[in-house]
């Protein structure tokens, strides 16, 4: 069964941090492109970033930009998305996604080119 899974959400202060990870159940991420996706109450979902396969090309919102960064590892069939510098505006449940597309900063990030979606996990920013 393919799946995948995020984990690493929870509560924390303005200014903080937070690793989300997206691992891979019956699918080998480093062949995929894969975008991460949050959706805050009230909202329509927002493209957050994405990782290219070979070569890492990513891309990333202008409201996460300096903030957030993305890295695999490969050996544990995982993507990370660390976000620094957490506002209260990041507070969201995010998702990854398996793209049936490319990765580039030049590019839009359309949720409608991916099409294998984990359940989210609950990020939230709070004092």
């Amino acid at each position: 069964q393919l799946q995948l899974v995020e984990s690493g959400g929870g509560l924390v202060q303005p200014g903080g941090s937070l690793r989300l990870s997206c691992t891979g159940s019956g699918v080998l991420l480093d062949r995929h492109v894969v975008g991460w996706f949050r959706q805050a109450p009230g909202k329509e979902r927002e493209a957050v970033s994405c990782l290219g396969t070979s070569g890492g090309r990513t891309n990333f919102a202008d409201s996460v930009k300096g903030r957030f960064t993305l890295s695999r590892d490969n050996a544990k069939n995982t993507v990370y998305l660390q976000m620094d510098m957490l506002k209260p505006g990041d507070t969201a449940v995010y998702y990854c996604a398996r793209g049936s597309t490319f990765c580039d900063a030049t590019v839009p990030v359309r949720p409608d080119r991916y099409n294998l979606w984990g359940r989210g996990t609950q990020v939230t920013v709070s004092s």
